[in-house]
């Protein structure tokens, strides 16, 4: 006789993705099981050691502030910390973390083993269980290796890179998971049988060496920031400042290059014998010597893993070439001279879906119940995985608690913006969220993500009572200070001259306000406390969000008024049942772009590749006369 268990919800995958799903419904009152093939791999990161950088950061600030667990767990564990881009203007900045490996993976299983309501299973799911009722599918729960079967209200597929995933390197092949962990042999024919559309992509992943192998002498060190600045804002920032460890910049050269091109033939990826579409922002050391062959240099970041492992990662330098190859071209690098190798650099292909079969609440369009996040959906990273765990499990919760789904739009956050994006466009290669895919990037920075979103987690139920109200709080202050400092004059007295000269800024004429003055490039809101005695005691962050606030004034306002128009778009609703044969002058190929994704709105079907703004037009004029 096979297990028979009744459940809440069913998370399939325990990585970024399946943390945060299972978190999610489990906080939200709903039993839950997560499935892995290793409970050792419970948010495994097997490639780089680092959580956000550009764009990415935004997204883990986004999770924190919907109540999500990443950012806490990173700031528990982190090495060393550093704020990209602070040279460029405040849209752009983002937080980026070296982690410890072993330590993000301990501390979040521990985090999941300690929630109530949540079970932690290790074993292979092998099927869905999906059922017809008056022609609709939907999904009952999963069926594992074992026989045991486990009826679910809502299933969520977050199987990362293990679906029939092939590691390669040179002439060796071997159907492992990443980092030689067991991959999962059964799922995809259930899904198949199921109907669901499938690709094959690749990713990679660099070498890692022995420390003591490496001459650091001959890099150049890249230390961490002070003070640290956290990435949850619920952290305190005095309890994370601590030690940093370094990580190291060097180069490949011409050498390298000689023999990467030299044995270009033995790369898999130029064999033939990877099927898999891989990365195009994140290409291989092979792709990048022959795709740039005017460059006579690459960087590469030599990072720790941890601080109890001496095996160091080599950014920049992912590969499948032969391990020969690896040895030789890894030592003509300053440094790695005599460099170890601990593990080969290997390419990994993998089954995930064409994310278009899904709904922007992340449940299939075709099997009710049955919801996806993750490197399943076709993108790539750690934190695109993780907030959209987050999202498939918070819409699992709602639909099992008969409350409507939550849809973030793009013009809200960068989550809104890579949901829809995988949803709505087709990726033919890994996707990767990167600040230029935003058209409000200005209104999304990671500094403000709080404001932004803090109201739907606490709508959801994610953000405590006392988050909330601190954030609310924080927006009044914020207001009233960008008020008062809009209205309040001050004129040429002589400390204020003195301060102006000493920063290097003309002398007043005339009164101005202080805003005025904090909108010159070489002034902040902090270098003029000491002429503006009325001002209140606020904390730095709420001291940078009125400095941006006031610095940005102009381009924020313009933004504002392009997030109206796009909302106008976005709430002219499409029905369910349209029938898009019916539209006069639908050009076919619209018709049947529209047909395959099914948009939600007139917005979600402008940004259709494929539909023009002609089409869009008929289309409007279709609902006018619907009506």
């Amino acid at each position: 006789m096979n297990l028979i268990e009744n459940i809440d919800v069913a998370v399939v995958g325990a990585g970024h993705a399946g943390c945060e799903a299972a978190l999610a419904c489990a906080r939200l009152g709903l039993k839950t099981v997560v499935f892995t093939l290793s409970i050792e791999s419970i948010a495994l990161m097997p490639c780089n050691p680092n959580i956000g950088g550009t764009s990415k950061g935004h997204l883990v600030r986004e999770l924190d502030a919907l109540g999500g667990e990443m950012a806490k767990n990173i700031d528990k564990t982190f090495i060393q910390s550093r704020m990209l881009n602070t040279s460029k203007g405040p849209a752009v900045h983002s937080l980026r973390v070296q982690a410890d490996k072993k330590n993000y993976s301990y501390e979040m299983r521990k985090v999941l083993e300690n929630t109530d309501n949540l079970k932690i299973k290790q074993i292979e799911v092998s099927e869905i269980i999906v059922e017809e009722d008056d022609g609709k599918k939907i999904c009952k729960g999963v069926r594992t290796v074992s026989g045991a079967i486990y009826y679910a209200k809502a299933t969520i597929l977050a199987t990362g890179t293990y679906l029939r995933s092939r590691c390669i390197y040179g002439e060796v092949s071997e159907f492992t998971g990443p980092n030689g962990l067991k991959c999962a042999t059964y799922l995809t024919d259930s899904l198949k049988e199921a109907g669901i559309k499938f690709y094959r992509f690749k990713t990679g992943t660099p070498a890692r060496i022995d420390k003591r192998s490496v001459d650091f002498s001959k890099m150049e060190a890249q230390k961490g920031d002070e003070p640290i600045v956290p990435f949850s804002f619920s952290t305190d920032r005095d309890s994370i400042q601590k030690e940093q460890i370094d990580c190291y910049l060097t180069y490949t050269n011409e050498d390298t290059h000689e023999i990467i091109k030299a044995n270009i033939e033995r790369s898999p990826l130029y064999s033939g014998f990877i099927e898999g579409t891989g990365p195009r922002y994140c290409p291989s050391i092979e792709d990048k010597v022959v795709k740039f062959p005017d460059k006579l240099r690459h960087q590469i970041f030599v990072e720790p893993e941890g601080l109890y492992t001496n095996e160091l990662y080599l950014a920049g330098m992912s590969s499948s070439l032969p391990e020969d190859v690896q040895y030789k071209m890894i030592r003509t690098i300053k440094g790695l001279e005599n460099a170890d190798i601990v593990r080969n650099a290997y390419a990994i292909e993998y089954d995930c879906i064409d994310a278009r079969q899904l709904m922007p609440s992340l449940e299939f369009k075709e099997i009710s119940g049955l919801f996806a996040g993750g490197q399943f959906n076709g993108s790539s990273g750690y934190e695109e995985a993780a907030v959209q765990g987050f999202m498939a499990g918070v819409n699992a919760a709602m639909k099992i608690q008969e409350k409507e789904a939550v849809i973030i739009d793009r013009s809200l956050a960068y989550i809104g913006v890579l949901i829809d994006d995988l949803v709505t466009k087709e990726s033919k290669e890994p996707y990767r969220m990167m600040t230029s895919r935003s058209e409000y990037r200005l209104l999304q920075r990671q500094d403000n993500a709080d404001i932004r979103l803090s109201e739907i987690g606490y709508n959801i139920g994610l953000v405590p009572e006392e988050a909330y109200q601190k954030v609310l709080k924080k927006i009044e202050l914020i207001e009233k200070e960008v008020q008062r400092l809009e209205n309040t004059h001050i004129g040429a007295k002589e400390e204020v001259q003195n301060l102006l000269k000493a920063n290097d800024s003309t002398i007043l004429n005339n009164g101005v306000t202080i805003a005025e003055l904090i909108r010159r490039p070489e002034l902040d809101y902090i270098k003029l406390a000491e002429i503006d005695p009325d001002r209140p005691e606020v904390d730095i962050d709420t001291a940078e969000q009125i400095n941006i606030n006031i610095k940005c004034m102009g381009y924020i306002k313009r933004q504002t008024q392009q997030v109206k128009l796009f909302k106008k778009l976005e709430n002219k609703k499409i029905p369910k049942d349209i029938d898009y044969d019916e539209v006069n002058s639908l050009r076919i190929e619209a018709a049947q772009k529209l047909k395959e994704v099914r948009p939600i709105s007139i917005g979600q079907a402008s940004r259709i590749s494929g539909v023009s703004p002609a089409d869009i037009t008929m289309l409007m004029v279709h609902l006018e006369r619907r009506k």
